[in-house]
């Protein structure tokens, strides 16, 4: 299972998800360009000493992972307010790579229609949006849940 953000804009938000995804086993695809340098304080803060922990690779742009993405045969899951199918109503695969896009504008219609599925996570009517690591944790969590990585045999 593979994280991947597009452009992330808040180095916090980036280094608690490294955080999550250390402690998952999980890897995480950076699309660049970030909104902050992946240096920054911040991210150290957020990621703590779990950053040496983390499976981080990181794209140059769009179409450079999207070239390593198609290269690997990994579904596109696309986590987007302009979906219909709950994350709760999906059936995960273990090479899938749940794209998330940037706090302050999601991702463009180009990459929108790249994704192979689309999905939301259900709020309260006059809800906007969700924290982005919130909404990390809560997708893979589901999504690791599914696919069998909390056993520990």
């Amino acid at each position: 299972m593979r994280i991947a953000l597009y452009q992330p804009d808040i180095a916090g938000n980036t280094g608690t998800i490294l955080r999550l995804a250390a402690c998952l086993g999980l890897e995480v695809h950076i699309i660049e360009p970030a909104g902050f340098d992946l240096s920054d304080r911040n991210l150290k803060r957020a990621g703590m000493d779990y950053l040496e922990m983390a499976a981080l690779t990181r794209h140059v742009d769009w179409a450079a992972f999207e070239a390593w993405r198609v290269s690997q045969a990994a579904r596109l899951v696309l986590l987007t307010t302009k979906a219909e199918t709950a994350y709760t109503d999906f059936a995960y695969a273990p090479d899938d790579v749940l794209l998330f896009g940037r706090e302050s504008a999601g991702v463009p219609d180009t990459v929108h229609d790249a994704a192979d599925h689309r999905l939301t996570i259900p709020m309260q009517p006059g809800a906007r949006s969700l924290n982005l690591a919130m909404s990390v944790a809560m997708v893979a969590g589901e999504a690791v849940r599914q696919t069998g990585g909390f056993r520990s045999d």
